[in-house]
């Protein structure tokens, strides 16, 4: 049997023959897609042989076993010893380093045998050339985000399921076989997903095979089902990680960056789609216009009337208690873009998608939606959101109910008018003024109209039933402490202990009856 070095530089020497023979540029398509069909199969294999030797490595307590064995070679970590021998960089010596972890076997001391795999499956997958480093890496990254969460059986029943998929199987079909791993018994696990990866060869269920895209979409899903609970650490996470930052001005140009939540993703994805879809005539020019409204003054005069008719029992606008806002700058930012997309996108002058205004799309099954446990999928986004997203959509929109069948065929389509129509949501603006929030002064104009009793427990879409809360407070209103009730058509509001140790329902801004007058005559007037 040939030394591996040897094999390999017979591999390097046959390469340098092709590559200097510059054979390829006369090649047609066809043999143009063979090459680079071919040379896939060589990556992938040269992936798979790097990181079995990176495995093989015995692996000590505190990383000794790497210490010694790239101490003898002049380096102080695999890291430096991989940059210098592949000549990668840092992130790309790491990600060999990773997957040899979730690849690496250890010998059994009592048997002498090898030990299974943490992932057998896509071991097997990558040792045969299924997979390379990116597609095994982007199989497992969801798992083992959650895998504290996830338990050895199931880890191993997602394992067959991404190995299946990256070798093309039909999962519907295959997967049972597959999953079907008996983890309480002393077993060779890679021998029996070799023996199936033969299988796979010989029995003719071999389609195409998944992209690396495909493999984390798939393993997102998974994680979905095996995971419910983690959307809510996931939506604290997500909460507290959102922001947008303008960068430093450079040649001309000011850089923007930051990270959406998904659903605001999903409606930026969509309001693009409409401007950048052929079949339009892309945005008006010279864009959309705002102009001051010609009863500015009057407006402002009413206002100032309004604060100073407030009760002594009233809870002022400004807050002189002081509130507390913990939200950074990037997170204020992020939570007004959010807020401008959804005004933008029911713009009249917003280009249609579909016939329709670009409409959020937010997918949940019925039974999550009801429990609040689980997760929710936006159109057009590969990132799954949580139930909260799902339920702050829900709430400002409609809900449309799609049955399929076990095979995935609609079978029945409902829907619930539930929007609140432009009279309504004007009529609302004028008699909450703003965020009905203490202390948020964002104009109602802006805001979302929220069902206080929600809709989906039977709650109208009346007048006597929304208020308009601003995008951030109607997103976290659940969590946040603040409560909402309609007391005779008028809302009152609640606040959190820490702001109100007497937790008294108040009413935010009541209306005299020179306001009631005025607001009136102004309605008719338009």
């Amino acid at each position: 049997m040939n030394h591996p070095v040897d094999v390999l530089d017979q591999v390097v020497s046959d390469l340098d023959g092709v590559v200097r023979a510059g054979s390829v540029a006369g090649s047609s398509d066809a043999e143009k897609f063979a090459v680079l069909r071919a040379a896939g199969e060589v990556v992938r294999r040269a992936e798979a042989l790097i990181v079995e030797t990176v495995a093989s490595v015995p692996a000590r307590p505190a990383g000794s076993g790497d210490a010694a064995f790239c101490g003898q070679f002049g380096c102080r970590s695999m890291s430096e010893l991989l940059q210098r021998v592949l000549r990668t960089d840092a992130a790309g010596a790491g990600r060999v380093i990773k997957a040899a972890r979730l690849v690496r076997r250890d010998v059994d001391i009592s048997s002498g045998g090898w030990l299974p795999a943490l992932w057998p499956q896509l071991r097997a997958a990558l040792v045969d050339g299924a997979v390379g480093i990116t597609g095994l890496l982007a199989a497992t990254g969801p798992i083992e985000q959650a895998r504290g969460r996830v338990g050895a059986v199931d880890r191993l029943r997602a394992d067959a399921e991404l190995a299946a998929w990256a070798r093309g199987r039909d999962i519907a079909e295959d997967i049972e076989a597959d999953v079907d791993v008996d983890v309480d018994v002393d077993v060779d696990v890679d021998a029996d997903a070799d023996a199936d990866a033969d299988a796979d060869v010989d029995g003719g269920h071999a389609g195409p095979a998944a992209t690396p895209e495909d493999l984390r979409i798939l393993a997102q899903r998974i994680v979905m089902f095996l995971d419910p609970d983690g959307a809510e650490p996931a939506e604290e996470i997500a909460m507290r990680g959102r922001g947008v930052i303008l960068g430093r001005a450079k040649n001309g140009l000011i850089p923007i960056h930051g990270d959406l939540l998904p659903e605001t993703a999903g409606q930026l994805q969509r309001i693009w789609d409409a401007y950048l879809n052929p079949k339009v005539d892309g945005p008006p020019m010279p864009g959309v216009q705002f102009a001051p409204s010609d009863d500015g003054d009057a407006r402002d005069a009413q206002d100032a009337q309004d604060r100073a008719d407030r009760a002594s029992d009233v809870l002022p606008s400004g807050d002189p208690g002081g509130q507390v806002d913990p939200r950074t700058r990037a997170q204020k930012q992020h939570d007004a873009l959010a807020a401008v997309l959804g005004i933008a996108a029911r713009h009249d002058e917003t280009p249609k998608l579909g016939g329709a205004a670009p409409t959020l799309i937010v997918s949940v099954t019925a039974e999550d939606y009801a429990t609040g446990h689980g997760w929710a999928s936006v159109d057009g986004i590969d990132t799954p959101t949580t139930i909260t997203a799902a339920r702050h959509t829900a709430c400002g929109g409609t809900i449309q109910r799609v049955l399929f069948d076990p095979d995935g065929r609609i079978v029945g389509i409902g829907s619930t008018d539930r929007i609140f129509t432009t009279p309504q949501r004007r009529a609302i603006a004028l008699r909450d003024t703003e965020c009905l929030i203490p202390g948020c002064h964002v104009p109602a104009s802006w805001c979302e109209i929220h069902h206080v009793q929600e809709h989906a427990r039977g709650g109208p879409t009346h007048t006597d039933n929304g208020v308009a809360l601003c995008w951030h407070h109607h997103r976290t209103l659940d969590t946040s402490g603040w409560e909402i009730r309609m007391d005779n058509g008028l809302p009152t509001v609640r606040g959190p202990a820490w702001w109100d140790p007497t937790r008294r329902w108040r009413t935010p801004r009541p209306p005299s009856p020179l306001t009631r007058v005025t607001r009136q005559r102004t309605v008719l007037r338009r």
